[in-house]
């Protein structure tokens, strides 16, 4: 049996035994202030957030857009030290532990070993081999999750990896979350912005870091950049500036009509929104 063989069978597998493998299934961020980042997000976005109820002592606060939550804000653990504020996308997994095993395998490495949340699921915490971290996730549903949503005010429509080796990036997480390679934008000196597809869906596209100013990918570590849909951009611009955040490129037209901008909020995250230009 090929490796070809071999890796096409694992997919059809994985995807049978767990609708979300290989989807997007909840976004994080991690922040200094929850209540400041709180604050920030529900003007700006319009999420309203509420107390997951972790137990424990654990602050961890659900986000949601029309009753639909699609994803957690918690401060930074002393045990993070040295990691600075941040958003992370869940990718949904048939096998935690198997996942975080190959990730490393293939050059990744694992921050948080496969971990149980009660009543939620497994997840891990790990990076792709260009240093990236996301986290792998089997949860205790298989029900799909709309946390990514493209057309859906509040929920995440574009996922985007800058990265420093597009090439390696694009085979590393098509071979482990079965994606697909899609059409090519040209980009000029900074080479293609490549986009990926999932189950006959567009969800992202993978670029390289560009150096210099004046693009989402310039002065930027590379990591991955999730888009929230707003209902007009003009309006978040105007309330990302009147409440401390930070502009750093845009509002820019993008092929089908939509603007995005990418912004930093007043801790530090950066984050990024697409939406009619109204």
């Amino acid at each position: 049996m090929t490796d070809a063989t071999t890796l096409a069978d694992r997919r059809e597998a994985e995807g049978a035994a767990h609708a979300q493998h290989g989807d997007f299934i909840w976004y994080e961020l991690l922040t200094t202030d929850a209540d400041a980042a709180q604050d920030f997000y529900g003007k700006v976005v319009g999420w309203k957030a509420r107390d997951a109820g972790m137990g424990g002592g654990m602050d961890y606060r659900l986000l949601s857009a029309d009753g639909v939550d699609i994803g957690g804000l918690m401060t930074l653990s002393p045990d993070m030290a040295g990691m600075k504020p941040v958003w992370l996308g869940y990718i949904g997994v048939a096998d935690v532990d198997a996942a975080a095993a190959r990730i490393k395998d293939a050059g990744g490495s694992v921050h948080v070993p496969p971990t149980d949340i009660p009543d939620v699921g497994r997840f891990a915490f790990v990076a792709d081999p260009q240093g990236i971290p996301f986290y792998v996730m089997r949860g205790n549903s298989d029900r799909k999750s709309e946390a990514f949503k493209p057309m859906a005010d509040g929920h995440c429509s574009w996922n985007e990896l800058v990265t420093t080796d597009q090439a390696a990036a694009l085979d590393f997480y098509l071979e482990q979350f079965g994606w697909e390679k899609g059409d090519a934008m040209p980009m000029g000196e900074a080479g293609d912005y490549r986009f990926i597809n999932h189950r006959g869906e567009m969800i992202g596209a993978v670029m390289n870091r560009m150096e210099g100013s004046g693009s989402a990918g310039c002065d930027q570590p590379p990591t991955w950049n999730h888009y929230f849909r707003v209902p007009s951009i003009a309006a978040a611009v105007e309330r990302i500036g009147a409440n401390a955040g930070t502009i750093v490129f845009g509002p820019q037209e993008v092929p089908g009509g939509d603007h995005v901008v990418n912004a930093i909020d007043p801790q530090g995250a950066s984050f990024a929104l697409v939406g009619p230009a109204k």
